[in-house]
């Protein structure tokens, strides 16, 4: 079974010291974020992200996103962002909104799916951006197994995960929508998965 440690509002350095060491290493953590719980590697230590597919018996040809600090943290994982990708960015972030863009050169870690792009999102969660601005960008998908529901409650993701993670970080319940997933790789952008920001907004 993972360790299990309490976040705290506001988020005490204890953990946020144990999750950067962690992710460091190559291991996989438990986060809380602003939409639902997630597991998250450091995508440029080597194996991590095999940990990362394998804690949720997840298929490879399904990617995994990346969460960052800021806009400009974007910019080390991801090409020039298009001008309505900018529009969303500036609206919608830090929120839950994930962009696919095109991946920076020499960005050249597996995520899974199409390795010429990336799916981006800064969350409005003060202490996964804070790891964000410690570690780096980091690789993060949904804490459950792939198919199946996301448990709001750290020890129930705990249970879920077992063994497979080095470390949870308790944040309370997180029972949000997943984030709206566009893509703005082409010359309109494409809602590909409609989640707590509905088109409606978007559209605006």
């Amino acid at each position: 079974m993972a360790t299990v440690l309490s976040l705290g509002d506001p988020p005490g350095e204890e953990a946020l010291e144990a999750a950067t060491r962690a992710l460091a290493a190559g291991l996989v953590v438990v986060l809380p974020t602003d939409t639902v719980y997630g597991v998250a590697v450091d995508p440029t230590v080597e194996g991590a992200t095999e940990r990362l597919f394998a804690a949720k018996d997840r298929p490879r040809a399904v990617a995994v996103a990346v969460l960052v600090a800021d806009a400009a943290q974007a910019e080390s994982v991801a090409g020039p962002m298009p001008d309505a990708a900018r529009r969303l960015v500036a609206r919608f972030w830090p929120g839950a909104l994930t962009v696919v863009l095109s991946r920076r050169p020499g960005f050249d870690v597996d995520l899974g799916g199409d390795p010429a792009t990336v799916g981006v999102r800064c969350p409005a969660h003060d202490a996964v951006r804070d790891l964000c601005r410690r570690v780096g960008p980091l690789a993060v998908t949904s804490a459950n197994r792939h198919g199946e529901p996301t448990p709001a409650a750290a020890h129930e993701v705990a249970a879920v995960v077992g063994d497979r993670v080095a470390l949870v970080l308790d944040g309370g319940e997180c029972a949000g929508a997943p984030s709206t997933v566009v893509d703005c790789t082409g010359a309109q952008p494409v809602v590909l998965r409609e989640g707590a920001i509905g088109r409606r907004e978007l559209d605006a």
